[in-house]
């Protein structure tokens, strides 16, 4: 469990330091680019589309595990909007949470 923590800290790390960059030479215009390069119906649209269903699988699976709750539903809100920034942190928080129990941190309220 210790590997798999330092494994998405470092991750969150990476991310942030590549994004500050990202910001730094081209701005906040990530939608526009995003949607755009879908419209285009290109390579890189497609792996925008591909990766727009893993976070709104994310989503759906963070609302699932946490019941569906009015909490739940808000933390799943945070997916879209935090990325694998978000999901690495609340991994982290789950595993700590839950003891390094991955069924519980994987099923939540609906492991048994």
């Amino acid at each position: 469990m210790t590997a798999f923590r330092f494994a998405l800290a470092a991750y969150i790390l990476v991310l942030l330091v590549y994004t500050a960059i990202v910001i730094a030479n081209h701005g906040m215009g990530l939608l526009p680019v995003f949607f755009g390069d879908i419209a285009k119906m290109e390579w890189p649209g497609q792996f925008n589309l591909d990766f727009m269903g893993f976070i709104l699988l994310t989503a759906f699976w963070v609302a699932w595990r946490n019941g569906f709750t009015p909490a739940g539903l808000l933390l799943a809100l945070m997916v879209p909007a935090g990325g694998i920034g978000f999901t690495s942190a609340y991994l982290i928080y789950l595993s700590y949470h839950t003891n390094g129990d991955v069924k519980k941190m994987l099923m939540g309220v609906n492991a048994r």
